[in-house]
């Protein structure tokens, strides 16, 4: 849903244009949400709301991230991204808080590396090209999502989950397509 909150904060922020064509891929991702919500029994709703906050959170920070622009170094955006997402974070895990035991510790650490790794290239990703080519690309969280829940937690996902992920990446790879035509 990210990037679907910054397409729309995108046109008004930054006065991008978003085409027809790609409003439809942006629905197409949009519909394989409300599918695997709508017919997987198996989604909390209160999570998904949370996700859905996040999402929006997320599409405004990528557009401020590209309305600064080259103007300040990724590591000074990131910076300012941890120190808020923990004081943000921290305080609202207060009440169900539980201190990580044995390699719970290296989990975190591990966390910590590869997050602030995938915000600084995300970081540069948005300050190089325009938020309608980058955003849609964090569609392939999905893909890498499902391959490590099945292979490191043993998920099984239903019919309908599987769905609306297709339809999700469908709609991000056909977006990409439209806009690597549309570049040249």
């Amino acid at each position: 849903m990210a990037p679907i909150f910054a397409a729309v904060f995108a046109i008004f922020l930054l006065k991008e244009r978003v085409k027809k064509l790609q409003w439809i891929f942006f629905s197409m991702a949009f519909a394989g949400v409300i599918i695997i919500k709508g017919l997987d029994t198996q989604i909390n709703s209160y999570g998904l709301l949370l996700a859905f906050i996040s999402a929006l959170f997320s599409g405004l920070v990528y557009v401020v991230i590209s309305k600064i622009g080259k103007g300040d170094h990724p590591l000074v955006i990131v910076n300012y991204f941890m120190v808020i997402a923990a004081l943000v974070g921290g305080s609202l895990s207060i009440a169900d808080w539980t201190t990580p035991i044995g390699i719970e510790w290296l989990f975190l650490f591990s966390l910590g590396v590869f997050g602030f790794l995938g915000q600084i290239y995300m970081t540069k990703a948005f300050q190089i090209a325009s938020n309608t080519q980058v955003a849609p690309l964090k569609y392939l969280e999905v893909i890498f999502t499902v391959l490590l829940g099945i292979s490191l937690f043993g998920e099984i996902y239903t019919f309908w989950s599987l769905i609306g992920i297709g339809m999700i990446i469908t709609g991000l790879i056909l977006n990409v397509i439209y806009k690597a035509k549309q570049s040249n």
